[in-house]
């Protein structure tokens, strides 16, 4: 039976933990852009505004920041 080095036990977790925080800031920008349009489909065009700016970042962190340059980087 082999065991696992400290050092891949930390490189796992800290890629199990850029996995996660990035599908959660996914799915939250979504959520946020969902929110926007239907604010801005009730009129309320400044709170549109400033939620689908909201969930833009929260989708360019999540996607981009961190599942592509963290996690998939790690597979390359």
């Amino acid at each position: 039976m082999t065991s696992i080095g400290p050092e891949l036990l930390a490189e796992s977790l800290q890629l199990g933990l850029y996995t996660l925080i990035g599908a959660v800031l996914t799915v939250g920008g979504v959520l946020v852009e969902q929110a926007s349009v239907q604010h801005y489909g009730s009129g309320e065009a400044m709170i549109a505004l400033w939620l689908a700016t909201l969930g833009g970042v929260m989708l360019y962190a999540g996607a981009y920041g961190l599942g592509y340059q963290k996690v998939l980087s790690q597979y390359v």
